[in-house]
């Protein structure tokens, strides 16, 4: 399976029978989506930074809610989350999916505002690549990411949501979240090629490049 990120929360998870797009943008976020095409399209929340699905080609399913879906043999659970720590009441829901791809678990938090709790961890379970974001402000920040990761465990950490030159959002950088996790600078890669067999023994953050 290869994970590539095309900015903010969006990634191509391309596996060996379906390609995944999540919370796609519009180009005047400030990053490109390019032409790209996909079986399955995650959104979620509705907002236009994360559901711009008319700039994906092929007629994709759509999931964006809670539940389960099985399409073109991916498992998708939709697990219910809040978009701020207060329970929705300030920025509204927001729903994590966790993909089962070629015998990976992949969980993408979306803009998830809390630390999840004891029962929502249990509902996600074995969590091998994680997407989470780590940039503040409209979701949860380096330290409650660091806490996430502390809860579920995964493999392999791949952030998102942050601050980059591509856009002008009031993000922090990666940076604060590779300090917290007491990392120092990481080479981006332009993709992360995952399979169950070549899973890192322990927590491993991966920085992609766009």
């Amino acid at each position: 399976m290869d994970i590539t990120w095309l900015g903010h929360s969006c990634f191509r998870i391309k596996g060996n029978q379906a390609v995944i797009i999540t919370d796609p943008f519009p180009p005047d976020l400030g990053y490109s989506l390019g032409k790209q095409t996909a079986n399955i399209v995650t959104v979620s929340h509705q907002h236009p930074s994360h559901s711009y699905v008319q700039g994906i080609g092929g007629e994709p399913r759509l999931i964006t809610g809670p539940g389960e879906y099985e399409i073109s043999n991916v498992l998708i659970i939709g697990i219910a989350t809040f978009h701020d720590s207060v329970k929705g009441q300030s920025r509204g829901k927001n729903t994590a999916y966790l993909m089962e791809i070629d015998g990976v678990a992949v969980c993408h938090l979306g803009d998830i505002g809390h630390v999840l709790n004891d029962e929502q961890v249990e509902e996600m379970g074995n969590v091998d690549v994680l997407l989470l974001p780590v940039g503040g402000v409209s979701t949860i920040n380096a330290a409650m990411a660091a806490e996430v990761i502390r809860k579920l465990e995964p493999k392999a950490v791949i952030p998102m949501h942050y601050k980059t030159p591509a856009i002008d959002r009031e993000l922090d950088p990666v940076e604060d979240f590779l300090k917290e996790m007491g990392m120092g600078q990481v080479e981006p890669r332009p993709k992360l090629s995952v399979s169950k067999s070549n899973l890192p023994i322990s927590t491993q953050v991966f920085v992609l490049s766009v």
